[in-house]
């Protein structure tokens, strides 16, 4: 059976609130998503705006492999605007619940939808495209009604269907059985679209799989309304991994893929989300770190290198000697068993009070208690922010780098990010450095708290941790950015 795959990041997953994606934007995701093996990209609602419109057109002509799609209602204006735009395919959805219909057409009844239907579906047919028709509120509606609504639009020349659980009430069970259904009942492709009101999105689509459905809609890191649809990553990797069912997936380029969307949606990922959350492939417990050193499927049931990620040890009170051994091979350092012992020891007293322990600290304390004294390659020697109203926040710094004094300048959205540009810029030719993560503290109260600023670097495929505490939020963050880049340069 051939699965096929619509990501719907692009409309579905715009829709998360506080996203909103530029023209420019929207193509890069969609470049990424056609290089990640995805079948059909849901573009965007080519009604919407002229920049919604002008992103489909853009992203339909970027010559990608993939069928491009954009959503519509049962209007004729709505599928001249996708037409325009030269989508390959309209995603066109009606209203399937009795509370949908007296919602959307207080004044029309279940026929009427199935008349508006079955012109929208044909009038797309005319206008050349491929139609998908989509039962929204499916999973609320009468299974005879959306099957009536079916029928007719398979009659109209529907070429793929949808059942859309809108508001996330399937349950996997349901799901199965309704596809089962369903895909006995249609020669055409049966496709599943599920939100995640209960946590279900993920397992309701495996199991619309199991029950026969032949395309499944996600989106990347689970964004969509409310709280968001089903996970591509999680589903692809429960598919394939634990059920058999292959997909045109390629699986390497999931964690790139993941990142460029929560840079661009600005949705950070949380750190327990399963398969691209930055916990996933990442152990402190002892006992848990010492196995996986021996043999990784201990407590990995995936290899991170199958989605293109790296395994970090993290060190905190939780950590044993096989942890702290492992970190100090990386860094070329060896201790005896008394340094060994008064190194852990300080990383548990850190651990104990709190402390979220990074790369750095970690360093200084291996590097104290063996009492190696390291030359710092990157050095601050002054620094200069200058910023205000209808002033473009601006930096200047100057470092010096291996003994070489290097002056640069930059501006930014603000006075941080100014600052952390101009660093950047001056270390350019040395390492392309990443700033991956940036998370401030207050630690104290007042207009001067103490503020402990934690970035997170990365530098081809390695990737370390800082820490700067100041008053001062811009002198604490270069502080950061600089300890992570004496570990990195």
């Amino acid at each position: 059976m051939e699965l096929r795959i619509l990501d719907t990041t692009l409309r579905d997953g715009e829709q998360t609130p506080g996203v909103s994606l530029t023209v420019e934007q929207k193509l890069m995701i969609a470049q990424a998503l056609d290089s990640l093996g995805v079948d059909i990209i849901e573009a965007g609602t080519a009604i919407a705006s002229e920049g919604e419109f002008r992103a489909v057109k853009e992203i339909a002509n970027s010559g990608l492999n993939a069928e491009i799609c954009s959503f519509a209602r049962i209007k004729k204006v709505d599928i001249d605007a996708v037409a325009d735009a030269d989508a390959d395919s309209v995603f066109m959805v009606a209203p399937s619940s009795d509370i949908h219909i007296q919602s959307k057409f207080p004044n029309k009844s279940g026929q009427d939808v199935i008349d508006m239907s079955v012109e929208a579906i044909e009038y797309a047919k005319e206008r050349g495209l491929i139609v998908e028709f989509g039962a929204e509120d499916a999973s609320r509606a009468d299974i005879n009604f959306v099957k009536e609504l079916f029928r007719n639009a398979v009659d109209a020349g529907a070429d793929r269907l949808t059942f859309a659980d809108t508001v996330g009430v399937l349950t996997p069970e349901r799901s199965e059985r309704i596809m089962k259904e369903l895909s006995s009942e249609f020669r055409v492709p049966i496709a599943i679209h599920c939100h995640d009101d209960f946590g279900l999105a993920t397992a309701n689509t495996i199991f619309a799989v199991k029950g026969g459905a032949r395309e499944i809609h996600v989106t990347i890191n689970g964004l969509g309304e409310r709280a968001g649809n089903a996970s591509l990553e999680e589903v692809v990797l429960a598919l394939e991994v634990l059920y058999g069912v292959k997909t045109r997936i390629n699986k390497k380029k999931i964690y790139d893929t993941s990142k460029l969307v929560e840079k661009l949606t600005r949705i950070v990922i949380p750190p327990n989300k399963p398969i691209v959350g930055e916990n996933a492939f990442t152990h402190e417990s002892g006992i848990h770190t010492s196995a996986i050193l021996r043999d990784s499927s201990t407590y990995e049931p995936i290899s991170p290198e199958m989605i293109g990620r790296r395994r970090t040890i993290v060190l905190g009170k939780h950590a044993g000697k096989a942890s702290v051994q492992a970190i100090m091979k990386e860094l070329g350092y060896s201790a005896s068993e008394e340094q060994m012992k008064e190194i852990l020891m300080r990383i548990k007293e850190m651990g104990d009070k709190g402390k979220r322990i990074t790369d750095a600290d970690v360093r200084t304390i291996i590097e104290t208690v063996l009492q190696i004294k390291k030359e710092r390659k990157v050095k601050l020697k002054g620094l200069n922010v200058v910023c205000g109203k209808d002033i473009t926040p601006t930096a200047s710094i100057i470092l010096e780098i291996n003994g070489r004094e290097i002056v640069s300048a930059d501006v930014g959205l603000g006075p941080v990010d100014a600052a952390i540009n101009a660093i950047k810029k001056a270390v350019s030719e040395y390492a392309d450095i990443e700033l991956v993560s940036y998370h401030v503290d207050a630690i104290t109260g007042g207009t001067d708290a103490l503020v402990d600023v934690i970035v997170q670097l990365r530098r081809g495929d390695k990737i370390v941790t800082a820490r700067g505490a100041r008053t001062d939020i811009i002198m604490a963050s270069v502080e950061a950015f600089i300890e992570g880049l004496n570990m990195l340069v």
